[in-house]
């Protein structure tokens, strides 16, 4: 499983994620991420996450949370989710 290393803003803590999946929407790309450390977990929170920025060698990810592009997005994304009870919240 692919991973990626993701540092949130405002506390510039590290956490490493699993992609699970990814789709383009509108020419944009998203993944649908979960943390490592939970992804044996039944209760594990998942991300989806947008690119916003890239350069020759990274591509920079913001958290989506806007209610009207998660609708958008996570019907292309629910494929890598088969095994999984998603509750948005």
């Amino acid at each position: 499983m692919e991973k990626i290393k993701f540092i949130f803003e405002g506390t510039n803590e590290p956490v490493i994620f699993c992609i699970l999946g990814g789709t383009h929407v509108n020419d944009i790309a998203y993944i649908l991420v979960v943390d490592e450390k939970e992804i044996k977990s039944e209760d594990a929170t998942a991300y989806i996450l947008k690119a916003t920025e890239t350069d020759q060698i990274d591509i920079f990810y913001d958290i989506v949370t806007d209610d009207r592009e998660l609708a958008r997005v996570l019907p292309r994304l629910e494929e890598y989710l088969e095994e999984y009870i998603i509750e948005s919240e």
